[in-house]
């Protein structure tokens, strides 16, 4: 967090020595036949940029900055008083981020004020170097890596960071009592194809913030091999904060799969997933499920995995309603990181604008050995690829909430447990091709049965094989309902579960799924 004192405010833009607008702008004055930098302008240069071949056009940063480790990276810092609209009355500040370690392409960072654009010119005097030793011949060519805004979320006189874009297409946000998690990026290329490529923001331009107000309004140009972009990005900030998001692409060949709206999150262990342990921690996740809210209403929930082998799920759908990668589990006792602080992490949760006709949401789930790896990508894949020469417009919104009670508005997932599909001392003997599922839920209206769990029925289905048994009682610990039910399948086979909660034909709870693999014969 920074804070930033009223001395600091007012004196921050003259300390950079960048002179951001002409004298006539800075009064107010703007010539009217002067035309105002917007998202069309952004558009034009995307078009512009499809019609000609793709050029990379990354060069290497200048020495000690092409060599950096992550620690002699992170020892860089913009300087607080350098900050730019601290000058300003408005609230939010901004700051850039230096070149170094995973982040060596140089962005352009423009301001807009009054309707013009503006780039911010590099100078040395607006970092501290840390411990890294640097020359006298760093010039503006040196650039910035990308930029972050800071604005007062969870005090009024504290500077957190509310949002930032760094690497690739790669951006994060926050509201209210939250901490960095999981990320969002602006396009998926080819992601589990074993070709996929990374689009990445060329140039920003960030409208000046206006006086009072808790919004920031962001342009971007993407450019990459398979396609460039226009982005707009619309960030309120607040208890939840919202970013809405509108762009158009501009695909550079045929047969692309793109993925819009991408996430991307770390799971590495769980109480439904103890492949990897940690030492004291007993779990490790930005994220612990993929909740969607498919076109006929229904909400399903699919908790998250660390497989020993890549693995990928397919939610077909038609105009969907929106997904998100949620972390539920908000109980510091389950993560045990005073540091880290894992149950503040934000939810994301995606919601589209207008009709996105036929497609799916796609979650691709990779092994990890350690938390370092964003391994979870989920995004939306439409049934029709975008063609070349063609503009495709979308629109959504991402917000960054705790709880967010609205999604899954009937009882949700709480835990899910696996366990040998017999019980314990019984003479039952036990098939290691059948599994049993312990899965929680709480909220909506199951605390009325709670007392009385034999009304409800636990409705499980398989794919393959056959569902064995299912079973009801109460949880009093979460004021809830647990289910249980065992499944048996061919050896080698892999199956795709379902469960949910229903009482009187009523359906109480979102719809629990998962994959399911038993063990191959030997």
């Amino acid at each position: 967090m920074i804070e930033i004192t009223r001395r600091q405010m007012l004196g921050a833009l003259a300390a950079t020595g960048a002179q951001l607008v002409a004298p006539a702008q800075a009064q107010g004055v703007v010539p009217s036949s002067t035309p105002r930098f917007g998202y069309e302008d952004v558009l034009q240069r995307a078009r512009a940029l499809a019609a000609a071949p793709f050029a990379d056009g990354a060069t290497r940063p200048p020495a000690p900055f092409d060599s950096l480790d992550f620690d002699s990276w992170r020892d860089i810092r913009f300087r607080d008083d350098h900050a730019l609209f601290a000058n300003l009355p408005g609230a939010f500040r901004l700051a850039t981020f230096h070149r170094g370690f995973l982040f060596p392409r140089a962005v352009t960072v423009n301001t807009i004020r009054d309707g013009i654009a503006a780039p911010i010119p590099y100078s040395p005097a607006l970092f501290d170097f840390g411990r890294v030793k640097v020359g006298d011949s760093l010039d503006i060519n040196t650039g910035f890596a990308g930029f972050r805004m800071n604005f007062p979320v969870n005090d009024p006189h504290i500077y957190d960071e509310a949002i930032s874009f760094l690497g690739a297409s790669y951006f994060r946000f926050l509201g209210r009592d939250q901490q960095y998690g999981l990320s969002a990026r602006a396009l998926c290329v080819e992601a589990g194809t074993g070709k996929e490529t990374f689009p990445f923001f060329r140039e920003f331009w960030i409208e000046t913030p206006a006086a009072g107000s808790n919004r920031a309004v962001i342009y971007a140009l993407l450019d990459g091999e398979a396609a460039t972009g226009a982005y707009r990005f619309d960030l309120t900030v607040g208890q939840e904060s919202t970013l809405d998001v509108k762009a158009t692409i501009f695909p550079r060949r045929a047969g692309v799969k793109f993925g819009l709206a991408p996430l991307t999150s770390m799971y590495l262990t769980g109480e439904n997933d103890r492949r990897v342990r940690d030492g004291f921690r007993d779990e490790l996740h930005d994220s612990d499920g993929l909740l969607v809210h498919n076109g006929a209403q229904e909400w399903l929930w699919r908790p998250l995995g660390n497989p020993p082998r890549e693995r990928m799920s397919y939610f077909l759908d038609h105009n969907t309603r929106g997904f998100g990668l949620l972390q539920r589990d908000r109980t510091f006792e389950s993560y045990q990181d005073l540091d880290l602080a894992y149950q503040k992490r934000p939810s994301y949760f995606v919601e589209p604008v207008g009709d996105w006709g036929d497609g799916s949401v796609e979650l691709i789930e990779l092994p990890t050995l350690d938390e370092t790896n964003d391994n979870i990508v989920a995004s939306w894949t439409p049934a029709a690829a975008p063609e070349p020469g063609k503009a495709f417009a979308f629109a959504y919104r991402i917000t960054a909430g705790l709880d967010m009670p609205r999604l899954a508005p009937n009882g949700r997932v709480v835990h899910t447990f696996e366990a040998p599909a017999h019980a314990l001392g019984s003479a039952e003997p036990a098939d290691p091709n059948s599994k049993r599922f312990m899965v929680d839920f709480a909220g909506g209206d199951l605390a009325y049965y709670v007392s009385d769990p034999a009304q409800v029925e636990a409705v499980a289905t398989t794919s393959k094989g056959r569902v064995l048994r299912a079973n009801v009682i109460a949880n009093p610990h979460i004021d809830g309902l647990r289910a249980f039910f065992d499944v048996a399948v061919k050896p080698g086979d892999t199956t795709d579960l379902r469960l949910f909660l229903r009482a009187a034909g009523r359906t109480l709870t979102e719809t629990w799924t998962l994959p399911w693999s038993a063990p191959s014969a030997t």
